[in-house]
């Protein structure tokens, strides 16, 4: 009996754990079996497997064939493990020049090829199709080993190879991998595909007027913190949300590699960028395509959003659900989706930017305009969000009607100087504490959220009129942490609190 053994991955959620591969050809009636929790797409292999070894030019063994996926309480999915039981086969028939492991017992890998992970799916001409999220692949390997060589289609290889540290070669078809692992003819490794240049991305110039409005989206913007906007029609509220993140600091590369490989994993296109993801579902998006979900778990828009923003318009329309969902990744920064078999962990460290209407009909508090919704729909409008909702959300404010006198004014302030501003002030965060202020723990407020001493009155005395909650007093006190920042401040000082607790005062 002969066996090879080749390595392999397998994704679950944003992790691709290793898969290994074990091809076993013994004498017996031919029949093909592949074993270990392997979904349908896993065991259709059979069939692309032996057209594309004879479509290269090599015979296909007979015999009984048994191919195993360990570990085998791992579903296993996708065509990617193609190209390990086709190789696989080759190397227990003995038709390439590295010999197989004999024996009985498993055994290790050939020491050629001991340090390879492939993936790949196979065309029936042997040719190596691409595969599904390369970057997550790739990021696992680079992680669990670093030492290990990654061999991929062309095209997703060229995605893999940005990931840095990790060697990556790219293969076209089944005789080309046949070759590399007999020695004959060694693969090339991949060349990354061109770092792409961050698209232009809307200017915060373009806003007349709310000045107040500005002010929070820069303290959100250098401090990592939600906010919510309550305004009529025609205030800015989009405009201003659209324009957050260009006064964000550009994503570093292990950022921009995670985003991308959330995309990835979701079904988009090739999205990598330095730009912060800017998401905007519609509120009839289900719980599913919010925070994810699906039979086989997929990222849903809040982990599309990491690293970046999310922005929620018309608050209240979104269904109650999908609101409640957003509880618990608004804390954790991620999401876990949990399944018989397994549970899948997507990563979910996004900022939260929503807006809403005072009223049904938008036009309550309007100076000009008249309302026409009774106090029962108000109170129904804004009971949709539920305070354990509103008491995540950092910044509360009120934007007023757009003013005439605004859209006759000059240009304002435009991005590029606000995003100054906002990366000094994230020097400062990352050079004290390692982190944006808005994930510090409660611990880390007690060290780096030093109050003078009429601050720390002026903050209590204000969590008392508020009612506030414990959380609402940590909120408060990052934002205030935030302005101080700003104003080139360790300590903070009353006017810093001041303001944080103005943000604290609901509008709904």
């Amino acid at each position: 009996m002969t066996l090879a053994v080749l390595a392999s991955r397998a994704l679950c959620g944003m992790h691709a754990h290793a898969v290994r591969v074990e091809t076993h050809l013994g004498p017996g009636l031919p029949g093909f079996n592949v074993v270990g929790l392997a979904d349908t797409e896993v065991r259709e292999s059979r069939e692309r497997v032996r057209a594309a070894i004879l479509s290269s030019g090599f015979e296909f063994p007979a015999g009984r064939i048994t191919v195993s996926l360990s570990p085998a309480d791992m579903p296993k999915e996708s065509g990617r493990f193609d190209l390990p039981i086709a190789l696989g086969l080759l190397l227990a028939s003995g038709q390439l020049a590295a010999p197989p492991s004999d024996g009985a017992q498993p055994a290790a890998p050939d020491p050629a090829l001991a340090h390879l992970v492939l993936a790949g799916e196979l065309s029936l001409t042997g040719a190596l199709v691409p595969v599904a999220a390369p970057l997550v692949i790739a990021l696992s390997v680079a992680r669990d080993a670093p030492d290990a060589t990654l061999i991929l289609p062309a095209g997703s290889a060229e995605q893999a190879a940005w990931v840095p540290g990790l060697r990556v070669l790219s293969a076209r078809c089944l005789a080309d991998v046949a070759a590399h692992a007999a020695g004959a003819c060694l693969l090339p490794n991949a060349a990354p595909n061109p770092w792409p240049t961050p698209a232009p991305v809307p200017c915060l110039s373009d806003v007349r007027g709310q000045p107040g409005a500005r002010r929070a989206l820069e303290v959100a913007a250098a401090g990592g913190h939600s906010l919510l906007m309550l305004g009529p029609p025609g205030a800015g509220k989009s405009m201003l949300a659209a324009r957050l993140p260009g006064l964000l600091p550009p994503l570093d590369r292990s950022q921009a590699l995670e985003a991308a490989a959330v995309a990835a994993m979701a079904g988009l296109p090739d999205t990598l960028s330095g730009q912060p993801p800017f998401r905007a579902p519609h509120h009839s998006t289900s719980v599913a395509a919010l925070v994810g979900g699906g039979s086989r778990p997929r990222p849903g828009e809040i982990s599309l959003a990491h690293h970046g923003v999310l922005f929620l318009d018309e608050l209240p329309e979104f269904s109650r659900r999908s609101l409640e969902a957003l509880r618990e990744p608004l804390e954790a920064g991620r999401v876990v989706i949990a399944r018989a078999l397994y549970a899948a962990q997507f990563p979910a460290r996004f900022q939260l930017v929503a807006a809403m209407n005072p009223c049904p009909c938008g036009w309550r508090g309007h100076p000009v305009r008249t309302c026409s919704c009774t106090p029962d729909q108000v109170a129904r409008y804004a009971g949709k969000i539920s305070g354990p909702l509103l008491d995540r959300i950092d910044l509360h404010v009120v934007l007023p009607p757009s003013d005439p006198v605004w859209m006759a004014a000059p240009p304002g302030e435009p991005s590029a100087a606000v995003r100054e501003r906002v990366m000094r002030c994230r020097e400062r965060q990352y050079a004290r504490q390692g982190k944006a202020n808005a994930d510090l723990a409660g611990a880390e407020l007690d060290e780096f959220c030093l109050l003078a001493p009429d601050a720390q009155s002026l903050l209590q005395e204000a969590m008392r009129r508020l009612a506030g909650s414990g959380r609402a007093l940590h909120r408060a006190l990052r934002v205030a942490r935030t302005i101080a920042d700003l104003d080139g401040e360790d300590t903070l000082a009353a006017s810093h609190v001041a303001q944080a607790v103005q943000y604290r005062r609901p509008g709904v």
